[in-house]
């Protein structure tokens, strides 16, 4: 009897060594992941939450200071539009002023020029009044008509116009007044002859008229 009870307690702890042994197997064979995990983690790999904020975090702080360089370079690029933009103003007020001084020059030069060739043109006025009316004086009167019709061309291609003075008020910015006389045909102030005649140069007057005017 004592010996049956020995033999079933050797089987007995031969089932536990058994089970034992087969618990340490599949603990060897079990992956470390699978006992513990920790409790941020998550399976599969997956990010946790800490280090997505964590990511977020530093594309926010790159998007802002791509931002800040796109907003430094649009101010940048404005700058330099403005820039250029005064430049090109600038340069066309430049352009103007040398193209009206080169013409306020062109109609000095011209004027200075041309005055001396206005007596002249008073000559030939002067000739033809008192041109003869005989056959041989004829023609030399229309060789008189002839140079002064080329000189009064010359004169209006520059701009050059003579004034029409005669029967005309008075006015002290055109017209030099060499004396005053009674005159029925004419009112008080007007222009009743010509000395010598007036030239425009556009609106600007080149050499007054000489003139005599009714008192």
């Amino acid at each position: 009897m004592a010996k049956q009870k020995k033999k079933e307690k050797s089987k007995k702890l031969s089932s536990e060594e058994l089970n034992e042994g087969l618990e340490a197997e599949i603990a060897e064979k079990t992956p470390i992941s699978k006992i513990e995990q920790p409790e941020d983690s998550s399976e599969d790999g997956e990010i946790s939450a800490e280090e997505l904020s964590d990511q977020e975090a530093q594309l926010e702080g790159e998007r802002i200071g791509l931002q800040e360089e796109l907003d430094a370079a649009l101010a940048k690029a404005e700058e330099n539009l403005d820039g250029w933009q005064r430049a090109q103003a600038e340069f066309a007020n430049y352009k103007k002023r040398n193209e009206r001084a080169r013409i306020q020059l062109h109609k000095e030069l011209t004027a200075n020029i041309v005055k001396r060739y206005l007596e002249v043109a008073d000559d030939l006025d002067l000739a033809l009044e008192n041109s003869p009316n005989e056959e041989d004086g004829a023609e030399w009167a229309a060789g008189i008509k002839l140079i002064q019709r080329k000189l009064k061309t010359i004169l209006e291609n520059e701009g050059i116009t003579p004034m029409q003075a005669l029967g005309k008020t008075f006015d002290p910015n055109l017209h030099e007044a060499i004396s005053q006389e009674e005159n029925p045909d004419y009112e008080s102030g007007q222009i009743i002859e010509i000395i010598q005649n007036g030239y425009l140069m556009g609106d600007r007057v080149l050499r007054p008229a000489r003139v005599r005017i009714a008192s």
